[in-house]
């Protein structure tokens, strides 16, 4: 199963894709959309939508699993960081992909072990995961680990499925 993982922002939207078959999972692509604060945040909204739509027809993934809102320093940000959200949510959908929502605290549990680890110790781990060989940019460590959240996610719920029916 090949998954986007995608954390949203209206600066910096992360993105990480990743293969989840048996066991195995593996790293395929990761990046991040970089959006100057000086354009109008309908600009940015529209970047995000596009640069998504390109990776999503270039990757092929099969769902999308996006980082759900859980608190905003203000009310601005917090309508910033939706509308971020909606942009990615809406190139996911007119790709015809699932869409998948979890909390921060559900992706840190699935890739770190602990909900309230920081991003360091996030990216790190995603880091060793894929054994790569250098730092990773935390916007796209973090959309890696919402893939790999859904990938573990997913594989559980089949096989509760599978026992539930035997």
């Amino acid at each position: 199963m090949r998954t986007i993982g995608v954390d949203p922002g209206s600066r910096f939207t992360g993105y990480g894709i990743v293969e989840g078959e048996g066991t195995r999972l593996l790293h395929v692509a990761n990046g991040v959309i970089r959006l100057s604060g000086e354009l109008p945040l309908t600009q940015r909204l529209k970047l995000i939508y596009e640069q998504l739509t390109r990776v999503i027809a270039e990757v092929g993934p099969e769902c999308m699993a996006i980082e759900d809102i859980f608190f905003a320093k203000n009310v601005k940000s917090a309508l910033r960081l939706g509308q971020a959200r909606g942009a990615a949510i809406l190139a996911g959908v007119n790709a015809g992909l699932p869409i998948y929502e979890y909390s921060a605290l559900e992706v840190k549990k699935a890739v770190v072990g602990y909900g309230k680890a920081g991003k360091d110790q996030v990216g790190e781990m995603v880091r060793c995961l894929f054994r790569l060989s250098q730092p990773i940019d935390p916007n796209a460590a973090d959309a890696l680990a919402v893939a790999v959240c859904h990938v573990n996610t997913s594989g559980s719920r089949t096989r509760w499925i599978v026992r539930g029916k035997s």
